[in-house]
């Protein structure tokens, strides 16, 4: 398959795609009081309707034409649930698809997600200007039976008890910080029922780890929610909070995108110098970039090293040091930054 070109039968083209894509201006740039107690109170948010129908279909059309692609999960050892309980289902295996940001234009859509003037005010009040994205996004798929996911993660990790320093959920002085921050692209409807993401609504704040059984949804299910959604809403959620998947009961093929998002000093992930001179995503998903998405993809290193910041506009503006200090830097270690 050439990636330099649409698959799709529906596809709008490059121009038509870009202007599917809200306008900046059209929104809040501030993530509201009411959203924010929202998150601080579940450990997680649901924004409704962040994708057009038509960008549904295309975002679709695209899984669809690389469904040859998925990596079913068969093998034991890849199994994301322990067999027999009730998050295992009825035996297939949960499927991957991943190079998501290197399909050319069918990766537009999926790339739009890094910006969004729907998510920005969200990105940048749960993980601070120049947030960066640190891990590959990839799709998700379950089809009837497919198994969930036990549960996993939290600021106090669920099964250990330890802190995790790399996932957890703070809030200081009015500001809330996600050291990794899960955002799931909905692709398809889940009902009541039907199965998916999952979540223990505030265990992002929880000191204890969980129950024995709970993980595996044995114990305590009254605790475990799986949110409605529809296709086109995201869900964000802090890795701070419990969660994890339920086995997928629809007909139909349910299918996410998942991205992780950090602040800008803070890295998990580190496919960020993968390419082939050791630094730097992946070459191709750099096509088809604004200079606010391509901001997001930058590696971790503080603002005022000269990041690239989202203005309210959708356009970026570097935030930098006194020009003395950046000379003498340069003066005293031979290179322009510590």
């Amino acid at each position: 398959m050439n990636e330099s070109t649409s698959t799709l039968t529906s596809q709008p083209g490059l121009e038509g795609i870009n202007e599917s894509i809200p306008n900046a201006k059209d929104f809040s740039f501030e993530m509201s009081d009411d959203d924010k107690y929202i998150f601080d109170l579940n450990g997680y948010i649901i924004i409704r309707g962040v994708l057009t129908p038509d960008q549904i279909s295309v975002a679709n059309e695209a899984i669809t034409a690389r469904e040859g692609q998925m990596i079913e999960r068969m093998e034991s050892a890849l199994r994301n649930a322990a067999k027999g309980t009730p998050l295992y289902g009825s035996g297939p295996g949960r499927k991957d698809l991943g190079q998501v940001f290197e399909w050319g234009n069918d990766s537009i859509v999926f790339k739009s997600i890094l910006a969004h003037p729907r998510l920005v005010p969200y990105f940048h009040g749960l993980l601070g200007k120049g947030y960066r994205m640190d891990h590959l996004p990839f799709v998700i798929a379950q089809d009837i039976g497919s198994e969930g996911f036990k549960l996993h993660g939290g600021t106090v990790d669920c099964s250990s008890g330890e802190y995790n320093p790399s996932l957890a959920y703070t809030y200081h002085q009015n500001k809330i910080r996600c050291a990794l921050l899960g955002c799931s692209l909905v692709l398809t409807d889940h009902d009541e029922g039907s199965g998916g993401f999952c979540v223990v609504p505030g265990s992002h704040k929880s000191n204890f780890k969980m129950p024995n059984g709970m993980v595996n949804g044995e114990r305590f299910r009254e605790h475990i929610i799986q949110p409605n959604t529809k296709a086109g809403d995201v869900v964000l959620f802090s890795e701070g909070t419990v969660h994890g998947a339920m086995p997928w009961t629809e007909d139909y093929q349910r299918r996410i995108c998942l991205y992780r998002f950090s602040p800008a000093t803070q890295v998990y992930g580190r496919s960020y110098f993968s390419n082939e001179e050791g630094c730097g995503w992946p070459k191709k998903m750099y096509e088809n970039l604004s200079p606010a998405e391509k901001s997001v993809l930058e590696p971790p290193y503080a603002n005022r090293l000269d990041r690239h910041e989202i203005q309210e506009d959708g356009s970026t503006k570097m935030c930098s040091r006194n020009v003395k200090k950046t000379d003498h830097d340069r003066a005293m270690f031979g290179t322009q930054y510590f």
